[in-house]
């Protein structure tokens, strides 16, 4: 999700949660402590050289102010002022919530809660690094029965 996204959608909604992949939520005290912007600069295992720029969401929560609730405007006020302070542009969020270690998570929408989403690997450079293709899975029922190289008894094939 872009920072443009997020911000359309905190001027729809009334309150404030974070879904995580496990289907619970981040508990309703919880804080944005920070609105960073992340460049990583990075070489792959193929040699290229790559840049990536993320907004960084890290959420917190406070075992001992059980009250504390996040409003959606005062998010969108946090949101602006890390833009002038920062001068963040519209990338893509990321968003940083410790359970057991710190994770970190890409952010969808499912229509009332924001959603943690698990980031991936991936070999960036499949292609000069040696990563064979993934082989295309097929059912031996399924061959032939469709095309013009299947046989049927009686049919002359063979």
């Amino acid at each position: 999700m872009k920072l443009s996204e997020i911000k359309n959608l905190l001027d729809t909604i009334q309150q404030l949660s974070f879904k995580l992949p496990d289907g619970s939520f981040v508990p309703e005290n919880f804080h944005v402590t920070e609105v960073g912007l992340i460049t990583k600069n990075f070489i792959d295992c193929g040699g290229t050289i790559r840049k990536e720029t993320v907004v960084n969401f890290q959420l917190w929560e406070d075992s001992h102010d059980e009250d504390h609730r996040l409003k959606p405007t005062k998010l969108l006020k946090i949101i602006a002022l890390s833009e002038k302070a920062l001068g963040i542009e519209d990338f893509d969020i990321e968003v940083e919530y410790q359970q057991g270690t710190i994770g970190k998570y890409d952010l969808g929408f499912d229509g009332q809660s924001f959603l943690l989403l698990n980031k991936q690997t991936a070999c960036l450079a499949s292609d000069q690094c040696g990563v064979p293709d993934a082989k295309k899975k097929l059912r031996l029922s399924e061959i032939g029965v469709s095309g013009n190289n299947s046989c049927t008894p009686g049919g002359g094939c063979c």
